[in-house]
């Protein structure tokens, strides 16, 4: 039996859509997972093949760095639902920063980028990885001269955007190329949305009940079809957050401190190590971690509560956890360099 909580929560579209034409020279449509509603696009950035095939060749680019050692790929990589399988992935030069590479699966429908909320749209996004000093450590003004001295950018640019190489064309054809970053064909959308009801097993069917259950509460906050409320929580995982204040660094509030973006769900079993700052190292640990209540933080969110599970709830809360994997997303060919 699924759980009238899964139900309400997830059923609400039953097949696919596609993107209405946006813009006259609008030439590609996007494929809509049954139970995903379709996302904001952008009026000053429409989506068309070329656009997105320009924006991946960026993606791909080790010349968006500063000594052309690193692109976007080598810290969102695709066999881990475009995250990293490190805690902090490396820079250039070997820099470091403080937070865990996040999964670029679905950000199409993100209302905000960072764990932090600390940039408004994908497009402006881009400014982040590019100029941060731990991570490609560049300038876009410098990466303009860079790529317009690439006889193949400067026609591709002309091509899409009818300009030269500039910094508009460059974070618009990003983000095109990553609001194609869709992942909805994992065993649970498969049991859930696609009506195969063999494609979830008894033991991840008992282990999405507890998912969904009081007693766990991890709906509270992972919920909806990306598996995310996309609200702002302390989970009391720590009781002291100065190495990073997550929400405060934008808002300066007291009460933000230790509050981060609730991370979506969707193939979580790719994504480890966990938690904002990569510091838990497997799905085992984090429920065992989440069991205890938390720290007690004073920013502690209230629906952090402690529960006890028996060793087979357990395996069955890991099985349905696993059953959020997509492989056909980690293994598409139209994602690859």
């Amino acid at each position: 039996m699924i759980p009238t909580t899964a139900v309400v929560l997830f059923l609400s579209v039953s097949s696919c859509k596609t993107d209405p034409l946006i813009g006259e020279n609008n030439s590609y449509q996007l494929h809509i997972p049954p139970g995903f509603e379709y996302p904001f696009i952008p009026d000053d950035n429409p989506l068309t093949q070329e656009k997105i095939e320009l924006g991946k060749k960026l993606f791909y680019d080790p010349a968006l760095s500063v000594d052309s050692s690193l692109s976007c790929a080598g810290c969102h990589k695709q066999e881990y639902a475009f995250s990293d399988h490190v805690s902090i992935s490396e820079g250039v030069a070997g820099e470091t920063g403080f937070r865990n590479a996040p999964s670029l699966a679905n950000v199409a429908w993100y209302p905000i980028m960072l764990k932090d909320g600390g940039n408004p749209n994908l497009e402006m996004q881009v400014y982040v990885p590019l100029e941060t000093h731990f991570e490609m450590n560049y300038n876009m003004v410098l990466l303009v001269d860079r790529l317009a001295k690439d006889p193949f950018y400067v026609a591709d640019f002309k091509a899409v955007f009818g300009t030269g190489v500039d910094p508009f064309g460059i974070t618009r054809a990003l983000a095109a190329f990553e609001r194609t970053l869709i992942s909805g064909n994992s065993n649970f959308d498969q049991y859930i949305y696609q009506g195969n009801k063999t494609a979830m097993n008894a033991s991840e069917i008992r282990g999405m009940n507890l998912f969904f259950s009081n007693e766990l509460n991890c709906a509270s906050c992972h919920n909806g079809y990306l598996f995310t409320d996309n609200t702002f929580q302390n989970d009391g995982y720590f009781s002291d957050y100065s190495a990073d204040s997550g929400r405060a660094r934008i808002t300066l509030l007291h009460a933000d401190v230790g509050k981060f973006r609730v991370p979506s769900l969707r193939n979580i079993a790719l994504t480890a190590p966990y938690m904002h700052n990569g510091s838990v190292a497997t799905l085992d640990e984090l429920i065992d971690r989440y069991a205890t209540g938390g720290s007690g933080h004073e920013n502690q969110s209230e629906l952090i509560k402690s529960f006890t599970l028996t060793p087979q709830q357990k395996n069955d809360l890991l099985n349905f956890l696993n059953a959020l994997t997509d492989e056909t997303f980690i293994s598409d060919p139209s994602f690859k360099q």
